[in-house]
C-alpha cells in the first residue's frame, strides 16, 4: 500500500495538486485507472480504491470477451486498487494533476489478481529470485512522431520538422542533425521523464521518417523496469500532443519504413551481486549461453506476447534488421539474441524481438523466464551467428498471429513462471480481438473483390 508520509511530502511540495490519477496497465499495454479529487488522495492511500477487475483483461478497444469467465460471467466485480510506494509523482503536462501507479488486490483478501500483468511480472521475478538470482533489465523503445492530420484512408502523416516545416519523408539514422531539429519535444520528453522518475539516458535518431528511440536505464527491480516502459509510453505521447504532433508505438505505421521495436536488456546477479555473465570468470560465457539457449527455447511460445497485433508482424521481414530466426550473436544487430559490446559486469543479452506496442511486463517477464529456464536446465544455444543471420526466415517460427497465438495456448515452458492458465486467458483476449478485426470488411476487400 502507498505511504501516507509520501502523499504528505508530496502535498507538502506541490501545493496546488487538485486531482490525482491512479494508472494501471491493461493486457495490451494501455493505460486505465481513474481520475480522483484531492480530498480523496488520503482515502485511497490509507484504503485503496475500487476498480473492475476485468479492466486487465480488455482487449485493444477496451472490450471484453468474457475470457474464461472473468468480466461478465463473474458479475464484473471490483478490484481494490492500492497505490504503489515511491510511484507519486507530478504530471507536467496536465497542471494541478498527480498520478500514482496502482495495483489491483482482491477487496475481501488482498491477494493480488493472477491474470493482472504487473501481477504476472511479479510472479515471474519471485520464482528467479527464489532461485538465488537477481535480475537486471532496461528497455529501449523506438517511436513514430507523427502529424496530427491523416492520409487517405486515415493513414498517419510522417510529421513536419519544427526547424524546416518541411514533411520528414526519409530517416537518418544516429543523425545529430535530427536531434537539433526536435530538440524542443526531446529536451521535453527528458524532463517530464526526470519530474516522473522515469530514468530515461540516451535519445537516438532512428532509421525511420520521425523515428526516434529512447533508452532507459538498468534496474535491478524487473517491475520498476517495466513501470519505466509503460510510463515512458504516456510521456512520449502527452509531450508529442504538447508540441502539435502525435507519436505512436505501433511497430509499423509505415509499410516502406522501419519498424519501431521494444528491446530488453538483461543480466543476471547471483545471491553476491556478481554478474552470471561477467567474461572475467570462467563460467561467465557459458552462463551467458545457457541464458541465450533458454531465449532460444520460449521464442516460439512467447511471440504471441512479443507481437500483440497483426500489424506487429509486418516487421519481420529478411534483411530488416529484425530478428527471423533463432540465433544469437556478440555485437550483431541480425540476430534475436544480441550480446552487445561490454564487458565485467555491464555483459548482458539484449532481447529483440517485441514490437514497441507489446506490453512491457509480459514482454519482460517471457525474457526472465527464458534466461531461468537455460540457465536451470544448463541448455546449449549452439553457435554465435557472426555473418547475417536475417538473410532468410526461419519457417518453424510462428510468424504470424494466429500460429503466435497456437504456440502460446501450446507452452510447456512459460506458463510455470508466468501462471498455469495466464497463456490461454491471454490467447482468448487476442483471439476474440482478431476475430472482432476481422468481422468489418476492409476498404481493400471492395477494391479486391467487389
Amino acid at each position: 500500500m502507498g505511504d501516507r508520509d509520501e502523499l504528505q511530502t508530496f502535498l507538502a511540495e506541490n501545493p496546488g495538486t487538485t486531482h490525482c490519477d491512479v494508472v494501471l496497465f491493461d493486457l495490451c499495454g494501455n493505460a486505465y485507472g481513474k481520475r480522483l479529487p484531492r480530498a480523496h488522495m488520503a482515502k485511497l492511500f490509507d484504503q485503496g480504491s475500487p476498480v473492475c477487475a476485468a479492466m486487465s483483461l480488455v482487449d485493444v478497444q477496451g472490450n471484453t470477451a468474457d475470457p474464461m469467465g472473468y468480466g461478465f460471467s463473474d458479475g464484473d466485480p471490483d478490484a481494490n486498487v492500492l497505490p504503489v510506494a515511491g510511484t507519486l509523482v507530478p504530471v507536467p503536462w496536465n497542471e494541478g494533476l498527480a498520478q500514482v501507479m496502482g495495483r489491483p488486490v482482491h477487496a475481501a483478501t488482498g491477494e493480488p489478481f493472477w491474470y493482472d500483468p504487473r501481477t504476472v511480472l511479479e510472479r515471474t521475478v519471485g520464482i528467479v529470485r527464489e532461485a538465488g538470482l537477481k535480475p537486471v533489465v532496461a528497455a529501449e523503445l523506438e517511436f513514430y512522431l507523427i502529424d496530427r492530420e491523416r492520409g487517405e484512408d486515415g493513414a498517419p502523416l510522417p510529421p513536419s520538422s519544427p526547424a524546416t516545416g518541411a514533411r520528414e519523408s526519409a530517416g537518418k539514422v544516429l543523425s545529430l542533425a535530427k536531434l537539433d531539429e526536435y530538440q524542443p519535444i526531446l529536451t521535453d520528453i527528458e524532463d517530464t521523464c526526470r519530474r516522473q522518475n522515469v530514468p530515461s539516458s540516451t535519445i537516438i535518431s532512428e532509421y525511420g521518417a520521425g523515428q526516434f528511440e529512447v533508452n532507459l536505464e538498468h534496474r535491478d527491480d524487473p517491475v520498476r523496469a517495466a513501470d519505466d516502459a509503460c510510463l515512458l509510453g504516456r510521456i512520449v505521447q502527452a509531450v508529442a500532443r504538447r508540441h502539435g504532433m502525435e507519436a505512436t508505438f505501433l511497430s509499423k505505421p509505415f509499410s516502406d519504413q522501419a519498424g519501431s521495436g521494444l528491446h530488453v536488456h538483461a543480466s543476471m546477479l547471483d545471491a553476491d551481486g556478481q554478474n552470471l555473465f561477467d567474461d572475467r570468470f570462467p563460467q561467465g560465457q557459458t552462463m551467458l549461453g545457457h541464458a541465450a539457449a533458454g531465449l532460444q527455447a520460449t521464442m516460439a511460445e512467447g511471440m504471441a506476447l512479443f507481437a500483440p497485433n497483426i500489424n506487429v508482424f509486418r516487421r519481420f521481414e529478411a534483411n530488416n534488421f529484425t530478428p527471423v530466426t533463432k540465433d544469437w550473436g556478440e555485437n550483431n544487430r541480425s540476430v534475436a539474441f544480441r550480446v552487445p559490446v561490454s564487458s565485467g559486469a555491464s555483459r548482458r543479452i539484449e532481447h529483440r524481438i517485441a514490437g514497441a506496442e507489446a506490453n512491457p511486463y509480459l514482454v519482460i517477464a517471457a525474457v526472465l523466464a527464458g534466461m531461468h529456464h537455460g540457465i536451470e536446465n544448463r541448455l546449449d544455444p549452439g553457435d554465435k551467428h557472426t555473418g547475417n543471420a536475417g538473410a532468410e526466415i526461419d519457417d518453424a517460427l510462428p510468424l504470424t498471429p494466429w500460429d503466435s497465438l497456437r504456440a502460446l495456448r501450446a507452452a510447456t515452458v512459460l506458463p510455470r513462471w508466468l501462471g498455469e492458465d495466464y497463456p490461454a486467458i491471454y490467447a482468448s483476449v487476442k483471439e476474440a480481438e482478431l476475430a472482432a478485426f476481422f468481422a468489418l470488411p476492409s476498404r481493400r476487400e471492395f477494391d479486391w473483390y467487389l
